[in-house]
């Protein structure tokens, strides 16, 4: 299986970086532009977190909260598990599942190199199972 450092480096550079002191709308807003369903959020390039698609739905509108006035850090995910540069996918695989996450922040060193989700994971074991069956 490939390593999450081939996939990152096909998905290219991210755009999709926020302030801990974003107003929500305005994420959202990248989110949509980018196309994507989370913004990293990093202070003075030091990585803090996510947030996702799912914690704006789950803390903001389930609760009746405005995303024109709450800021990315009250809502962010921040303990996810994170893997190495090098990881191979079965233990992503294994980590999204044990904790229920579509995402895993990736690290080279302490040097944050990007996001792997779910939807990256799925695109790489089809590309491989395509490849094998030629």
């Amino acid at each position: 299986m490939s390593k999450i450092k081939e996939i990152l480096q096909k998905k290219g550079p991210h755009f999709n970086v926020v302030d801990p002191l974003t107003k929500v709308l305005d994420a959202l807003t990248i989110m949509k532009t980018e196309n994507l369903s989370y913004v990293v959020v990093k202070q003075d390039e030091q990585f803090l977190g996510i947030m996702s698609e799912r914690d704006y739905a789950q803390k903001i509108k389930l609760e009746g909260r405005k995303s024109d006035l709450a800021i990315v850090k009250d809502i962010m995910t921040h303990d996810l598990p994170v893997v190495s540069y090098e990881e191979d996918l079965k233990r992503c695989m294994v980590l999204m599942n044990v904790y229920k996450t579509r995402y895993l922040p990736v690290f080279d060193d302490l040097v944050f190199m990007g996001v792997l989700t779910m939807n990256d994971l799925m695109r790489e074991v089809m590309n491989e199972e395509t490849a094998t069956k030629k």
